[in-house]
């Protein structure tokens, strides 16, 4: 944070008792521009990339780690500060206005699986990064895509690295996939592994990227906080508490930390107190599936969900349940249960058997993987 956010942030907490200062430094799904606590991560990435400061492309490399602990978050930090130094718009135009310049552009492009599906997605995504102008979102075809993408790497001082986030979780773009769709441009293009796992058959390099340790997850809660919170509305001895609890895992940190702060500020409270915190922790499951994952859904997938919270499905059959998300919607009876059970296959939310009610077949009910509060928050759904 400069000097000038400090300011801002100061002058923010006079001007009323607001417990939350600025609610994305809170978010579980929000990523800071320098990850705290990861530098010998970075520069382990940065041995592996180091090529490109040879005017080379690096060899493949998957970027692996536990849930929550930031594979995300440096991989977007680094492509965007390399981006700066080797793909920016000023260094396009020079490169390709200036004859003989030989100073060759590498566009480094994050593409995040969960919200690709489709090659047209995956051109699109990758010539935004790649592409001076504005890339149409329809009225064009996949190939012309493609092409476009071949033309602009159609240079020997032309190259990318594309980084394939999420490629490894259920219905999201697989690593494999991503590199066919690439083959057209195979020989100006390297690629960036980014999940829990190797993809299957790896035989490149791997930066292991470990689980926070309590100490470095103290200090990216503080750092959170430093921006998101009014000065003193939470006490040190609770950020520890916190990352104990939270076992080395950023995400569900910030989850509780976030559904601490909402509590606080429906209770018209000036700050977190302990019973927010064990409440928000209580709303974050074990396992707990990521935020991001459910906020990647469709919108009518959403609205199932916050419907579904709302209905209380708590030891309630599902045959109950999906009438009562279906009044509060367009959908028939039918398409909600539909989706529930997709949810469920997903793991997003997880079928609980109910006691047996007779001989005939045993009723469950359902409960959300993800964090609720947060989710009620974020959830892109208007009304």
């Amino acid at each position: 944070m400069d000097l000038a956010e400090r300011i801002a942030r100061r002058r923010s907490t006079r001007e009323g008792d607001r417990v939350v200062v600025d609610r994305d430094h809170l978010s579980p799904v929000f990523h800071r521009s320098e990850p705290v606590g990861r530098g010998p991560v970075l520069e382990q990435l940065l041995d592996e990339l180091e090529p490109v400061f040879d005017g080379e492309l690096p060899p493949p490399v998957s970027v692996v780690g536990p849930s929550g602990a930031g594979t995300s978050a440096i991989v977007t930090a680094l492509f965007a500060a390399l981006n700066e130094r080797f793909g920016d718009s000023h260094r396009w135009i020079e490169t390709t206005t200036r004859a003989g310049s030989g100073r060759p552009v590498t566009w480094f492009v994050y593409v995040d699986g969960r919200r690709v599906e489709s090659a047209f997605a995956f051109y699109r995504a990758v010539l935004s990064v790649l592409s001076a102008e504005a890339v149409p979102e329809s009225g064009v075809g996949t190939d012309e895509l493609r092409d476009r993408l071949c033309d602009r790497l159609d240079r020997a001082d032309r190259r990318a690295v594309v980084a394939i986030d999420h490629h490894d979780e259920p219905e999201t773009l697989a690593y494999d996939r991503a590199t066919e769709l690439l083959e057209p441009v195979g020989g100006s293009v390297s690629t960036v592994a980014v999940g829990r796992r190797d993809p299957v058959g790896w035989a490149g390099e791997t930066v292991a990227v470990p689980a926070y340790r309590d100490h470095e997850l103290v200090d990216v809660i503080t750092d959170r906080t430093s921006s998101g919170l009014a000065a003193g509305a939470l006490d040190h001895g609770l950020v520890r508490d916190l990352a104990r609890w939270a076992d080395g895992n950023a995400h569900d940190a910030l989850a509780a930390l976030f559904g601490a702060a909402v509590l606080a500020t429906d209770a018209d409270g000036d700050r977190i107190e302990p019973d927010h915190l064990e409440a928000a922790k209580a709303d974050v499951p074990e396992p707990c599936v990521h935020l991001d994952r459910v906020l990647a859904l469709s919108e009518t997938r959403q609205r199932v969900l916050l419907d579904l919270i709302a209905a209380d499905s708590d030891g309630r059959p599902i045959r109950e349940v999906a009438p009562e998300i279906a009044a509060r919607s367009s959908l028939t009876a039918g398409t909600v249960k539909r989706f529930l059970y997709e949810l469920a296959d997903r793991g997003v939310i997880e079928r609980v058997p109910l006691p047996a009610n007779g001989s005939g077949r045993r009723p469950s009910t359902l409960e959300p993987r993800f964090p609720t509060i947060p989710f009620r928050t974020l959830a892109s759904i208007e009304g």
